[in-house]
């Protein structure tokens, strides 16, 4: 009876309370004689009338609002994927996705599909929305400046950064010049127009530059730190004559002006003299995670709100002061990084791109339909490059820097990215940019954002560097080189483990190279070095207790897959250990329909899947990724599944076919570095009499006789697998026990899984 007295109770509880209120509703009836009630009859029958409240309910403003964000987020992944894939950021996919949504694409040849998705009286709420999502970035922004850098670096990065300020401002002016009188809006002052096209062709996207600098392995060199002090130095000067830009064009003139400027300057006091050093005091004593309560994140967001609310009405733009408010935050590099974490995901992932659709909304390329305005554009696109890419590389060589590093600065600070579309709408919305300039400067923001790479890749080639992924120690002969690549530092422990037991004896003859690849949007300025360390930090421990030395190779990477592969690769690697991955919704049907993986959706494996190269419902082995680098390794794969691997002393290697014999030289290394009891299992009875087996075996019996055993059993015993350490399979062999749902797999002990390539 105890195990039906929970359900007896649910059933009579919900019974009577319905009860109860079916006759309350009834009685209740009763009361409405002679309240005159009267019935709503439209004349629509129940199935109209449901389409009715659903077609309602589709226009309600709020549901507007949320169709919006779903398709502005989905789209902004898959073109950010898709210039991933083709080495560009994925900023430039998210604006051309902003674009593609637009009146230039969807707009143009699904006109019904767009006023239906952005109707003109819901613009407000996207704008405003993507309003926040931009302090919110302005903030980070301001936080991953690094003002000590700035002070160490002062003298040389403000030399390049002014230069590639006052270069293209002043091009810019001359170019406002000789446009004013064709595309400047009526009513608008020449100085106006000028200052605008100005500054705009003067900045440079500082977060951009500094995940470009961290994925082209460049952000712990002397060129790293240089060029990511010129920009952030770059930021704040041209954040600073904005605010002036602004308060010029909203005063009508220079004079006017100086009233908002001197509010500005007052502000900018009471910042840093007043506020920051509270906000350090606050932040000095919640360093952790455990006691930045919500209290104090309350503090820190209204000092944010407040600065942003103060620059606003002073007359020098909202993003000014969140940019400020990012700038004075604690300096503790724990602190920064916590609340860097807390805000991000939020800005960058769900309103950021409200931002790039909004911009693309008001992008018309279809005004731009006459030859000469296309001449406009590529005139724009060459005064930005000049002023921007050589005069800085002029003032880089100046300084002293080589022509290699020169033109390599050039290029990093002639991205302008985001911060470019800030800038441009910031000038639209003041009525300064007509429609025609503003969709040329976007134009010209996304070129110079995009030829950012392949500047790079040629000015590397042009001056013969030739970038390696593996250090050039590594280089040298060896007999034996192993890459290991983690991603759980304590998964790095147990592969080192294994590596080392490969290697134990060969006395200064192999390397073992461990690798950690993270994404470079999880990275910023203050937590990449403090990652690293914590993710080596374990393996660093394991390798003193087993004396066994290793290279560290941590590197920020747009496509951890293909990164790992290249490094295997070019590194001429005999072995790449991996660790099994899962995906959360890895063997389900959802899973593979949608493609699912880590990364949420895979485009890769939903157009394998399209393409027939991958069944829909194939039984999926491994996680996404291990798929990947076991396609595209030219090196053998050991993918280890680690059941608490401990001592390596008692190997099993089961043999499915005579195609499986490689897998002896595995057990041999092991007996040779590490005395271990190899067991060869002849599954299918044949081995034993395959040359190429026999010889080997007689090879490792002469000279370890007593560490090689041949077992004909048919079947294995149960003790014997859970006596096992480790087991060595080949991936054929491994398909084959997965999908007769062998026995084995309920007592197998830890197993690495070979492919040979």
């Amino acid at each position: 009876m105890k195990k039906y007295k929970n359900g007896i109770f649910y059933i009579s509880t919900i019974g009577f309370f319905s009860a109860l209120m079916y006759w309350v509703v009834v009685m209740g009836a009763d009361l409405e004689l002679g309240r005159a009630i009267v019935v709503p009859n439209t004349g629509l029958s129940q199935w109209e009338e449901f389409i009715h409240s659903l077609t309602y309910n589709l226009k309600h403003p709020l549901a507007i609002l949320l169709a919006q964000i779903v398709v502005i987020i989905l789209v902004a992944r898959l073109f950010g994927w898709i210039c991933l894939k083709i080495g560009q950021p994925s900023v430039i996919g998210e604006i051309l996705a902003g674009v593609a949504l637009g009146p230039s694409l969807i707009g143009l040849y699904f006109p019904e599909f767009s006023a239906n998705l952005f109707p003109v009286e819901s613009l407000g709420n996207l704008q405003f929305l993507s309003q926040i999502g931009l302090i919110l970035f302005m903030f980070i922004v301001g936080m991953e400046l690094d003002l000590k850098v700035l002070k160490n670096r002062a003298n040389d990065a403000i030399v390049v950064s002014h230069a590639s300020i006052i270069v293209p401002f002043a091009l810019g002016l001359v170019l406002a010049y000789f446009i004013y009188d064709t595309f400047a809006p009526e009513g608008i002052q020449f100085s106006s127009f000028g200052l605008f096209l100005g500054i705009a062709m003067s900045i440079t996207a500082f977060p951009v530059l500094a995940r470009i600098v961290q994925e082209r392995g460049i952000h712990k060199s002397r060129l790293g730190t240089m060029v990511i002090t010129c920009a952030a130095a770059d930021d704040i000067t041209a954040w600073c004559i904005l605010a002036a830009v602004i308060a010029i064009v909203k005063a009508g003139s220079f004079v006017s002006a100086l009233f908002i400027i001197a509010l500005a300057v007052l502000y900018v006091f009471l910042m840093i003299k007043v506020l920051r050093p509270f906000l350090k005091r606050i932040g000095d004593m919640h360093t952790s995670r455990e006691n930045l309560s919500k209290p104090i994140v309350a503090i820190f967001f209204l000092a944010l709100l407040a600065s942003a609310y103060a620059t606003e009405v002073i007359g020098i733009h909202a993003l000014f002061g969140a940019f400020m408010a990012g700038a004075i935050m604690p300096e503790n590099v724990k602190f920064r990084n916590i609340f860097i974490e807390k805000v991000e995901d939020v800005a960058l992932v769900l309103l950021l791109p409200l931002f790039f659709v909004f911009t693309g909304l008001r992008t018309q390329i279809g005004l731009l339909n006459d030859p000469y305005l296309w001449k406009v554009t590529g005139l724009i696109i060459l005064v930005a490059v000049v002023g921007k890419f050589v005069g800085s590389a002029l003032a880089a060589k100046f300084i002293g820097q080589n022509w290699k590093d020169s033109l390599t600065i050039g290029a990093l600070m002639n991205t302008r990215g985001l911060m470019e579309l800030v800038v441009l709408n910031i000038g639209y919305d003041l009525g300064v940019l007509t429609p025609e300039i503003f969709a040329m400067m976007v134009i010209m923001a996304l070129v110079t954002t995009f030829m950012t790479g392949p500047s790079l890749d040629l000015i590397n080639w042009a001056f013969k560097s030739r970038s390696k992924g593996v250090p050039g120690e590594l280089n040298q002969l060896t007999q034996y080189k192993i890459l290991i690549s983690f991603g759980n530092p304590l998964g790095g422990k147990t592969l080192l483990k294994l590596a080392h037991a490969f290697v134990r004896k060969l006395n200064g003859r192999a390397s073992v190279t461990a690798l950690h690849l993270s994404p470079i949007y999880e990275l910023n300025h203050y937590n990449s070095r403090e990652y690293e360390r914590e993710s080596f930090a374990p393996i660093y421990e394991e390798s003193k207790e087993l004396n066994q030395k290793f290279t560290a190779m941590f590197k920020p990477s747009l496509d951890i897959d293909s990164d790992i592969v290249e490094v295997a690769n070019e590194g001429d690697y005999d072995l790449l250990l991996v660790g099994l991955g899962q995906s959360m919704f890895e063997g389900s049907i959802l899973g593979r329909i949608l493609g699912f993986t880590g990364r949420i959706i895979n485009p890769d494996r939903i157009l394998s899947q399209v393409t027939g190269k991958e069944s829909l419902f194939e039984s999926s082995l491994f996680h996404e990724r291990t798929r990947q680098i076991i396609a595209k390794s030219k090196v053998p794969v050991g993918i280890l599944v680690d059941k608490g691997l401990g001592e390596i002393k008692k190997v099993f290697i089961p043999l499915f076919s005579e195609e499986d014999h490689f897998l002896i030289q595995y057990g041999q290394k092991l007996i040779n570095n590490s005395e271990s009891q190899i067991t060869l299992f002849d599954a299918i009875g044949k081995i034993k009499n395959q040359p190429a087996t026999k010889e080997a075996i007689r090879s490792i019996e002469q000279t370890a006789p007593n560490h090689i055993t041949l077992m004909n059993e048919r079947i294995l015993d149960e003790e014997f697998l859970k006596s096992q350490q480790l087991m060595i399979i080949s991936i054929d062999s491994w398909r084959k026990i997965v999908d007769t749902k062998s026995e084995w797999l309920a007592n197998i002990p830890s197993t690495l899984i070979v492919v040979n390539h």
